[in-house]
């Protein structure tokens, strides 16, 4: 009976530390989000358009040169991405559940394979829609250190996202997509650096983002403009261009 009231008392300490440091990690994310401007006003937003010019490298290290993409959503999954550089331009029109590309060595064609699968994290990682997975019940929240916010798929250990948040301003500074192998080995898949914030209609947008490929650094990206609820319309995002080539409309200019 004694080693049974142990044994109950400890499971109940689990239990018990488990859940809080489940809420306490969703209360970190939800400060993150009062920061970034608001739960409201993030979803608020309808339509999002961004023009970049950022330095590009390959994942050995290659300088690539510079490119410019612009990058146009709307709410909830409906993508289009125009990039213009040296061996790296291309047209992309997603509308969540199918698309199509225009490659420069392969022409118009139909979304499918790899590059759908890429068009579909993307989207999944645009900003806005990321700063609002609290509302995704699937989502189990965890938090490894006093500033740091994990998230991951309910019953799937086998990947997760960790959101590094500055301890003055409960803004991001690093967010890694991590992936756990043989039950607690963790590598480190791709990681976003986030330096200097400004606010566009009440809501906080990195003004330089620093993407890397394990250590290899591939994108060193400085944003130019964002427009938000912009009345952006589906059909148009949806055209294809007759010249085949990315409409940039200023971005780059």
């Amino acid at each position: 009976m004694y080693r049974l009231s142990l044994g109950l008392l400890a499971i109940s300490i689990f239990l018990r530390t488990s859940l809080s440091s489940a809420q306490d990690a969703k209360e970190l994310f939800r400060s993150m989000q009062r920061s970034l401007g608001g739960r409201d006003k993030i979803a608020a937003v309808s339509d999002f358009e961004q023009c970049v010019r950022a330095n590009a490298w390959d994942n050995d290290g290659k300088f690539h040169g510079v490119v410019y993409k612009r990058t146009r959503w709307i709410k909830p999954n409906t993508l289009r991405l125009d990039q213009v550089g040296s061996g790296n331009s291309y047209v992309v029109y997603f509308d969540g559940e199918s698309g199509w590309e225009i490659l420069p060595d392969k022409g118009f064609v139909p979304l499918a394979g790899d590059e759908l699968e890429f068009v579909k994290g993307y989207l999944h990682g645009i900003d806005l829609k990321s700063w609002l997975v609290d509302g995704d019940a699937t989502n189990e929240f965890m938090s490894p250190a006093s500033d740091v916010v994990a998230i991951s798929t309910k019953g799937d250990s086998s990947h997760h996202t960790e959101i590094r948040l500055d301890p003055a301003t409960l803004l991001p500074t690093e967010e890694r997509l991590v992936s756990v192998k043989n039950g607690d080995v963790q590598v480190v898949n791709q990681t976003r650096q986030f330096v200097g914030w400004k606010a566009i209609q009440g809501i906080k947008f990195p003004r330089r983002i620093i993407n890397f490929h394990g250590s290899q650094k591939v994108a060193d990206i400085n944003i130019q403009t964002i427009k938000l609820d912009g009345g952006l319309k589906a059909k148009d995002l949806s055209e294809r261009p007759s010249d085949l080539k990315p409409v940039m409309s200023g971005c780059g200019s």
